[in-house]
């Protein structure tokens, strides 16, 4: 596969993984998030409203008048890296890449028609190449999923919210939408941070990348065992107050915290899932279209009835007593959303090769969001 003449093959020896679907490795949140989110009362409406209303080509002429595109010209190690994951996970066509001046650490991958990735100079010059690398994987898988979409529609209304916070009501419904599109945006992440590891092929690195996003350029001064010990120490911490203040914390942002990405990104790491991709065993998109919705249901029911179990958030358990034990949390869930009507949209955000993309933002999170 060429590009402008130039070979689209990976830079050193890595897995290629033809045809892959987003639903090899996409996170079983990622997909409920957003079969809830598509549920939600009114959020067809805005979608379809706001779908042909969203100046997607001034957002390109944006980029295109004030950043930098990447090509062969110009950051070319980056438009390598971008044709190597496009090749990796078969993305037939090469999303456009800009980097822009931006002191925050972040990319992004945003449109409507087609997805265009962009990252900031902070982050370029943060990360090494295998970091970088992983981060780029991360922006193609979201393309390859479909996420961009929802990432520009999230965009906007993040921003319309503050534009008519002062009419009363006027802001309910907008926020009651960008909440839902910042949870399924939150549980996308953790999908595209798996794209990232396929096409790094180097945990290592991936672990880094998320570790300077927390904590600088200082990564002598970081440990990966200590930052993943963070992850357990956040879960557990704290008695029932604090896991009302963990939801609070993460309710406005886009992201997970950094920590509990590393922690997951390892745990699917170390699974049978992961291996049996790299063994070349994984669905094709040519499967897509005999995707059984209650399939999906079932396996989100069942993550989150194994999430209950494993847990050791103080509010976790004591869900799972209530439900009467994690085992049926999954049943209950199940049966909510396969067996309460509504089971006629996919339950995946994932498709073909065409949606867009979103990775980090910059809704207010802070840096490293990448």
């Amino acid at each position: 596969m060429t590009e402008n003449g130039h070979e689209k093959a990976p830079s050193r020896t890595r897995r290629r993984f033809p045809g892959i679907s987003s639903r090899a490795y996409e996170h079983p949140a990622d997909r409920s998030a957003l079969v809830a989110l598509r549920k939600l009362t009114g959020f067809d409406t805005v979608f379809k409203a706001l779908s042909g209303l969203l100046p997607e080509r001034s957002l390109r002429l944006l980029y295109l008048s004030d950043s930098v595109r990447v090509s062969d010209a110009q950051f070319a190690h980056l438009h390598d890296m971008l044709r190597d994951a496009c090749h990796i996970l078969d993305l037939e066509k090469v999303p456009p890449m800009y980097v822009t001046q931006d002191p925050k650490p972040n990319a992004m991958c945003v449109g409507l028609d087609e997805p265009i990735i962009v990252v900031t100079t902070s982050l370029v010059e943060l990360l090494d190449e295998e970091e970088m690398r992983a981060v780029v994987g991360h922006e193609v898988g979201h393309a390859l999923s479909g996420h961009a979409v929802y990432r520009t529609v999230l965009l906007f209304l993040t921003n319309l919210a503050l534009k008519v916070a002062w009419i009363p009501l006027g802001n309910v419904a907008i926020m009651a939408i960008v909440t839902a599109l910042r949870e399924w945006f939150r549980k996308s992440e953790l999908s595209a941070d798996r794209a990232g590891l396929l096409v790094g092929q180097d945990v290592q690195a991936s672990m880094r990348g998320l570790m300077k996003l927390a904590g600088g350029h200082h990564l002598h001064e970081m440990n990966v065992d200590a930052f993943l010990a963070q992850a357990e120490e956040y879960e557990a911490a704290g008695d029932l107050r604090d896991s009302v203040l963990k939801i609070l914390n993460v309710l406005p942002r886009s992201h997970p915290f950094t920590t509990v990405r590393a922690a997951e990104l390892k745990r699917w790491s170390e699974s049978r899932d992961y291996q049996r991709i790299m063994d070349g065993h994984y669905t094709r998109r040519s499967e897509d279209g005999d995707t059984s919705v209650a399939d999906s249901f079932r396996e989100s029911a069942g993550h989150y009835a194994d999430t209950v179990r494993a847990s050791k958030d103080p509010l976790m358990k004591l869900v799972g007593d209530i439900a009467g034990g994690a085992g049926d949390l999954g049943g209950k869930l199940f049966e909510r959303f396969a067996g309460g009507g509504g089971g006629n949209r996919p339950g995946t955000g994932a498709g073909g090769d065409g949606g867009g993309a979103s990775g980090a933002d910059g809704d207010g999170d802070g840096p490293g969001k990448a």
